[in-house]
């Protein structure tokens, strides 16, 4: 490799990193693949009536295929998320606003985005969502 430019050499120094990588991403693959194969080809395949039935709890399905739910769960839910996503902010703010010379300017980005939660907040209690009747 004498002969070759330096920037060609750190380039293959470069990318060989990458290509263990890519070859593991490859033995996963292979791997999962190869588990998939072997249970399809060793799996007992016995189909009866009640196999094929859309449920196989024991209970024969009765009724219609679609269920009421409540909307509120799904508002819950999504308050949940949204107070999560709150607290991974949070974590790294931290830490940001110990270094020096990012106080001021963390302190203002996490007011505007605790701001926009409280909007958010107020206007899911104004709705009365979060009351549970």
């Amino acid at each position: 490799m004498a002969d070759l430019p330096e920037s060609t050499v750190l380039a293959s120094e470069y990318f060989r990193g990458y290509s263990v990588v890519g070859l593991l991403a490859v033995i996963g693959v292979l791997f999962v693949a190869v588990a998939f194969g072997a249970g399809r080809l060793l799996r007992p395949v016995v189909p009866t009536p009640e196999k094929l039935l859309t449920y196989e709890c024991g209970v024969d399905p009765v009724g219609e295929g679609w269920a009421h739910t409540q909307v509120r769960y799904y508002v819950y839910a999504f308050l949940y998320v949204i107070f999560a996503v709150d607290s991974i902010f949070l974590f790294p703010w931290a830490t940001v606003f110990a270094a020096p010379g990012y106080g001021a300017t963390t302190l203002v980005e996490m007011f505007i985005f605790l701001g926009f939660l409280a909007v958010g907040l107020l206007y899911a209690w104004k709705k009365g969502v979060l009351e549970w009747t």
